[in-house]
């Protein structure tokens, strides 16, 4: 990748996925300005391993996708029944019958801190995730300009200190992400 940069075919470089020890092997060779990796309130992961920090540190844009759980978070979601066969949450884990049913309290205390602030859950989701750091970027998925126009008024949506601390003793998700 970096014979790429200096062959002017690509002007910077991001990664995702990547752990740790990965970005830092891979920003010594070649400077890193983006990584991106699922991050939502039940995918902290990459906070806890301390990539969100390091990025911080090295003025690397942290950019989440799934920010909204793909959708969970939003509150709008029971089951996995209705799910097309092609919906890739058909088949995933966090979306068992098992796995929502463990992951209520987690939805319940967005909504929770949501009706508190006069804003929706996806809203709740994403300001969480804005407030990880200036250089967090998350990038939701949505079909609707509705659902646009709703997530992008949560970069208007502070939360407040008491919030934020309840939102971060939330519970990690009952089931792994894949």
């Amino acid at each position: 990748m970096k014979e790429v940069v200096e062959a002017g075919k690509a002007v910077r470089l991001g990664i995702s996925e990547a752990t740790l020890g990965q970005i830092e092997k891979a920003h010594a060779i070649q400077p890193v300005s983006a990584v991106q990796s699922e991050m939502s309130l039940w995918t902290r992961y990459w906070i806890e391993a301390g990539v969100v920090r390091w990025c911080a540190e090295n003025g690397v844009a942290f950019v989440p996708y799934s920010p909204l759980g793909r959708g969970y978070l939003t509150g709008a979601l029971s089951s996995r029944e209705g799910f097309d066969e092609n919906d890739l949450r058909a088949h995933n884990p966090c979306f068992s019958r098992e796995a929502m049913q463990g992951n209520r309290r987690i939805v319940e205390t967005v909504k929770a801190v949501a009706e508190r602030l006069g804003a929706t859950p996806a809203q709740v989701a994403i300001a969480w995730t804005l407030a990880q750091g200036e250089h967090v970027i998350p990038i939701p998925g949505t079909k609707k300009m509705r659902r646009l126009e709703e997530n992008v008024a949560a970069a208007d949506l502070d939360l407040p200190e008491d919030a934020l601390a309840e939102l971060d003793r939330i519970p990690a998700s009952v089931a792994p992400r894949y």
